[in-house]
């Protein structure tokens, strides 16, 4: 049928660990390998008529909150219909916030629901078996979805994805890590990562393990500078090719992105649209000692090569233990054991003996996971209690299992109440599961309930390697019971912000609200135990460095802080509920729920369909979210057409909070009303322009950058014999030359690139659109907001035609919300007022009308009589408005705007 979907080879985009990409089915016509290589011949690489014409993947980072879109545009050559497939792993910990799809001229939204009622929908599938839309993990950190769709003959689709995550930084630095595994040429590759970090970018590197040093010189451009960084990724075709003549792709392998921010305060407060974000690492401080004990399963099943591997890990970190350390060594199979009984010194003598205690330890029984814990715990308790010296010393448990509880105390909700009295909020407790034949959640949680995280340990040759990997991350402990204060009547909505340990390379994060009114008493007080020490700060808000950052940032840095509180806030949830049943849980379920709504965050307790497509049964398409640890699953019966699903997906941009309006705004409505607010005076001016239906006026027009925005006014349709007719505007053409960008808004649709048969949206719709730097968020017959590149965000109002309203043809509203970045000579009817202008009110006196005030206005040399009046703003509310008092400019505005009003009509609305 028409639109059904199924992939034989086309498109793989895969996003791996913190973003992973594989894309398969590309294209490619070759040029030059590089200056001086020899010439590549022509690769046609189209599968059965399909090829991938772009893939690109743009990374924004703002304050750890990183923000992904994935464009790809697949093309079909045949004189009959093909299947394509855009296929996607996601970092388990991302959130899905976007996806549309174009394809035979028509355009499929996302649209995210909670899970019952998506669920009703599909109930079907579930019925008859089929897993259709099922997200499953793939591989150790991401989950995978695929959406299949058939391309008409000689036509072309475009699959979009955005989704959202905050990067954790881990040994000193954020990583950003893209496997990258095209199985074909891709004719437009593009990998592009841009970052904004407040305090400051301290190193920054990226790297391509499938290219040689030469070519990653030749591809990879990188930048950093102050605040901002920036990575560049964009082979050739030619530079893809894995041999001058070959038609496959030397791109096999990651692209890594890692980097650092500068460290020269103690922490660092972020405050936008009262919210916060407080980030604290701090540097410079001295190890403290520890006190570590390791829990080693010796059941059975660690035969083989577990046991081998596990002994090879335990050696190399015996090797990595500092001489003022104290340790012991518990193993557990069907009894338990201890090296020593009590912990003793890391002297060499004593990291001798237990090395050689690894080496001739033997495997035996079952597995007595209770008593090999409380085994753990009892020496590290009796040392703090019975040894002074060791008590302020920073203490770690760590176990090492590969299966279930089968000796001693074997039920889980037992086990797990046994471990929380016993350690009792003391110390962590790390729980390593090694393979997949085990309850991670019971570890997890268990870890969870006593202050430590759990990590799955797969059976790979590198095993050994990921359980040091694991240890380097608390090797080194800097700080012990981190408690972050704030004032109780200024915050609200925190997230954590006690944390057992602070490591070295690490970093605490916390986010919430700020009260109202109570940002000139908000603060952060720390206060932790260090090494021999108590450690304390406070940390200040500078105001003024706020204004500057919002300044060179402006909504995205408002928009991400505001998006870094929910996406915490919905993992923190998340996590307690894992640990609670009852009404508790149905608690903390309805407030992720509603959370991940307002945000529209594909969660485990929400789904995505999309609206418009269907399946052989009339099924839509529906994201899920798989469970974060879920074991990899092979793909098992029929392939669904029309169909995308995960089962724990992510975030959608939350049309609500895209941006936060101005008190007031510059703009244009009704018939058409020039509304020019004036901050510095604290005065508003308006005037009309009257002109023909059909005119087209310039409204905003920047001669440094080409950027425009032009109106092409309307007639009311209906309208009384003699009565002047209300013009309004029916058309807005947006365009930025340096991007190519192009949109297009009538009352009826909203349409990206029209010049170029580009996806066409309804006002029924609710997206967010990005091409390059510019970003389109659709706000459900309401409004649309655009952002370009950071430096301006326009505000676009849909007025519909209402019950006894007086206008009987919808039409549309533009405002300016923010234009600190367009250049000094930006002009228009509306583009010369957005930097500052000066003007004179006096002699205020009674007007023809008695009802209004008359005054004089002095502006731009000239002396105009002008009339107090009333217009309506209705960039916060587009059917009733706010009414705005303003003094009016007669005659179209002249004497105020620059030269006759009809020095603005434009040929062309683009």
């Amino acid at each position: 049928m028409d639109g059904a979907m199924g992939l034989r080879t086309l498109l793989c985009v895969y996003l791996v660990s913190l973003l992973t990409l594989q894309a398969m089915p590309a294209l490619g016509s070759a040029p030059r390998r590089a200056k001086g290589s020899e010439k590549r011949q022509t690769v046609d690489t189209a599968v059965n008529g399909v090829f991938i014409q772009s893939l690109k993947v743009n990374c924004k980072v703002t304050s750890r909150f990183a923000h992904y879109v994935i464009t790809s545009q697949v093309v079909n050559t045949a004189d009959s219909a093909r299947e394509a497939a855009f296929e996607v792993e996601i970092p388990k910990t991302a959130f899905i916030s976007d996806f549309a799809i174009t394809a035979n001229k028509n355009t499929y939204i996302g649209d995210i629901k909670d899970k019952v009622t998506a669920w009703k929908q599909y109930r079907k599938a579930a019925i008859s078996g089929d897993n259709a839309g099922l997200v499953r993990a793939s591989g150790r950190n991401m989950e995978q979805f695929t959406i299949h769709i058939t391309i008409g003959p000689r036509s072309k689709a475009t699959f979009q994805l955005t989704y959202e995550e905050v990067l954790k930084r881990k040994l000193t630095q954020y990583d950003i890590t893209i496997k990258v595994k095209p199985k074909q040429l891709v004719h437009h590759f593009e990998i592009d990562v841009d970052i904004f970090e407040p305090q400051g970018i301290s190193k920054l590197d990226a790297q391509a393990s499938f290219l040689t040093k030469e070519l990653a010189a030749q591809t990879i451009k990188k930048s950093f500078s102050g605040k901002k960084g920036h990575v560049l990724f964009r082979p050739t075709v030619g530079q893809q090719q894995s041999c001058p003549t070959c038609s496959t792709s030397l791109l096999n392998g990651d692209f890594k992105v890692t980097y650092d921010v500068n460290r020269d305060k103690l922490c660092d407060l972020l405050v936008a649209n009262n919210y916060f974000a407080h980030f604290f690492a701090p540097q410079n401080l001295t190890n403290m000692r520890k006190n570590l004990v390791f829990v080693i399963d010796i059941s059975g099943s660690m035969e083989g090569q577990k046991v081998k591997q596990t002994k090879e890990a335990l050696l190399k970190i015996l090797g990595d233990i500092q001489p003022e350390d104290y340790f012991d060594l518990v193993l557990f199979g069907t009894h338990v054991q201890s090296w020593r009984g009590s912990l003793v010194q890391a002297s060499e003598a004593n990291l001798q003996a237990a090395r050689d205690f690894v080496g001739r330890f033997s495997l035996h029984g079952a597995t007595n996971l209770n008593g090999g814990l409380l085994q753990g715990i009892e020496i590290l308790n009796k040392a703090k209690e019975s040894l002074p010296e060791l008590s302020n010393h920073a203490s770690i448990l760590i176990m090492l299992t590969d299966g279930e509880p089968t000796e001693g105390v074997t039920d889980r909700a037992l086990i797990q109440k046994n471990i929380r009295n016993a350690i009792q909020g003391r110390f962590p407790l790390y729980n390593l599961g090694f393979g997949h034949d085990l309850d991670f959640n019971f570890l997890e949680v268990m870890s969870m309930e006593n202050n430590g995280w759990a990590q799955r340990i797969y059976e790979d040759h590198d095993a050994a390697q990921q359980l040091q990997g694991f240890y380097k991350q608390v090797a080194n402990p800097l700080l012990v019971d981190v408690d972050l204060q704030y004032p109780q009547d200024a915050v609200s909505a925190l997230t954590q912000h006690r944390h057992k340990q602070y490591y070295d390379g690490s970093e605490i994060m916390v986010a919430g609200r700020i009260a109202d009114h109570k940002l000139g008493s908000f603060k952060a007080d720390v206060k932790a135990q260090g090494e021999g020490r108590e450690f304390k700060t406070t940390c200040l808000v500078d105001e003024e460095e706020m204004k500057k950052l919002l300044q060179e940032r402006g909504h995205m840095l408002e928009n991400h802080v505001e998006r870094l509180w929910a996406y915490l806030t919905i993992r923190e949830l998340l996590a307690k509920r894992m640990k609670t049943e009852g009404e508790e849980k149905a608690s903390l379920s309805a407030q992720v729920l509603k959370m991940s709504l307002d945000y529209q965050f594909v969660t485990p307790l929400t789904s995505m369909t999309i609206r418009g497509m269907a399946d052989e049964d009339g099924l839509e398409p529906t994201i899920d979210k798989s469970p974060d640890d879920s074991p990899p699953l092979e793909m098992v019966g029929p392939r669904r057409t029309f169909v995308l699903s995960a089962s724990q997906p992510s975030p959608t941009q939350p049309s609500s909070s895209f941006h936060r309006l101005p008190d007031q705004v510059t703009g244009v409505d009704t018939d058409p009303h020039f509304i020019i607010h004036v901050p510095q005076k604290e005065d508003t001016l308006c005037f009309n322009i009257n002109e023909e239906p059909g005119v087209i006026l310039s409204l905003v027009q920047d001669p440094d950058t080409g950027f425009s925005v032009n109106g092409q006014l309307i007639g009311s349709k209906a309208r009384s014999p003699g009565q002047h007719e209300g013009t309004y505007f029916g058309r807005l053409g947006i365009t930025d030359p340096a991007t190519g960008f192009q949109l297009e808004v009538t009352p009826q649709n909203i349409t990206l690139s029209p010049g170029s048969d580009g996806p066409v949206f309804s006002w029924k719709d609710q997206a967010v659109l990005r091409q390059d730097g510019t970003v389109v968020a659709i706000n459900r017959k309401r409004n649309l907001v655009v952002s370009v590149d950071d430096k301006a965000t326009f505000e676009v109002v849909l007025h519909r035609v209402w019950r006894g309203s007086a206008v009987h043809q919808a039409f549309l509203g533009f405002y300016v919300l923010d234009s600190r970045w367009m250049s000094p000579r930006t002009h228009g009817l509306l583009g010369q007022f957005l930097h500052p202008f000066d003007f004179e009110v006096s002699d205020l006196r009674p007007g023809s009308d008695p009802t209004k005030t008359d005054a004089t206005l002095v502006v731009k040399n000239h002396q105009l009589t002008v009339t107090r009046g009333l217009q309506k703003d209705y960039s916060k509310d587009p059917r009733r408005g706010a009414e705005v008092s303003c003094w009016f400019v007669h005659n179209n505005g002249a004497g105020l705007i620059d030269g006759i009003h009809t020095d603005y009509i434009v040929p062309d609305i683009f």
